[in-house]
């Protein structure tokens, strides 16, 4: 199976017409990068199990439906007593999301040594993590530490997710050589790499983390389409054009995309030994036809496979 480990947010948007003069109207709807990855992988068939701290009440029943009706495993979810982590999304005109968000004391950073260890199996063929559960405390530093212990038996996926709005760019920097050393598959964003790295090619980028030890790099670059380092052979591939409703998350359907792929195609075990540059470009480009579908809805609505064949 492929667990993912971090957070559940309830995406909230503003709609672009108010009905009511001196009110706000908000539409709530369930998100979150790793938990949108585990439902992408879900729909798309994949075995999946989430790690995370789910709250209780409504919100928390929102997100637990989110995952369960997508045929993701959540028999090792917390039931967690902290209140659920909010983010308001404004959208722009080309479907761009700008986030304010509430994660301070809230539940999906609150773990415990002995609940993330019993939330993560250790049979797991792929263990994905990355976005704010990674980056904040108390969780990061525990995540990040399972990670390298699961390294020599696991393949280890990680999203950076990057949100310099919460957690400062210094502050990514600064990680940035622990979740690289532990990573044997790094997907980012342009923007992302922007924050990391700035300045840097994309060549140059992926060669200082292949020399952490990271042996697929992927960088996706929106209508540009995706950029990928195997051990150093590059790869490109377009982006399936669409005219979105926005682009919310987009990023976490093509990681989801990427690793169905890799899974179905044998690759994620023994740190991607048997990955050849054919199932990569596959991989690659059904990864990009996910994240297009999901550009085609609001908010994270990622396609079931049946979605894709039609």
């Amino acid at each position: 199976m492929i667990t993912v480990i971090g957070e559940t947010v309830a995406d909230t948007f503003v709609p672009a017409h108010q009905p009511t003069p001196g009110a706000l109207d908000l539409r709530v709807r369930p998100g979150g990068g790793p938990a949108n990855t585990a439902v992408a992988l879900g729909r798309l068939g994949a075995p999946v199990t989430f790690a995370g701290r789910i709250p209780a009440g409504p919100l928390g029943d929102l997100l637990r439906a989110y995952l369960s009706d997508s045929d993701v495993d959540l028999s090792r979810a917390v039931t967690a007593a902290e209140q659920a982590t909010l983010a308001l999304a404004a959208v722009d005109g080309d479907g761009h999301a700008q986030y304010s968000f509430y994660a301070n004391g809230t539940a999906d950073f609150q773990w415990t040594t002995e609940e993330l260890a019993a939330a993560t199996p250790s049979e797991a063929a792929c263990v994905h993590a990355g976005s704010l559960a990674l980056a904040l405390e108390p969780s990061g530093p525990l995540i990040e530490k399972l990670l390298h212990e699961r390294r020599t038996t696991t393949t280890i996926s990680i999203d950076p997710n990057i949100r310099p709005g919460i957690v400062p760019a210094e502050r990514y920097r600064r990680l940035l050589p622990g979740w690289t050393s532990a990573a044997d598959v790094f997907r980012l964003s342009s923007d992302d790499l922007a924050v990391l790295r700035p300045g840097a090619s994309l060549p140059q980028a992926c060669d200082d983390w292949h020399a952490d030890g990271v042996r697929l790099v992927v960088i996706t670059c929106g209508a540009d389409g995706a950029y990928a380092s195997l051990d150093g052979q590059r790869f490109q591939v377009p982006a399936r054009p669409v005219t979105p409703v926005d682009t919310v998350g987009a990023g976490d359907a093509f990681t989801a995309g990427l690793l169905y792929r890799l899974h179905t195609g044998g690759a994620l075990r023994e740190r991607l030994a048997d990955l050849t540059p054919d199932l990569l470009i596959r991989a690659l480009t059904f990864a990009s036809d996910v994240a297009a579908e999901t550009c085609r809805k609001q908010g994270a609505d990622p396609p079931r496979l049946a979605d894709l064949a039609a």
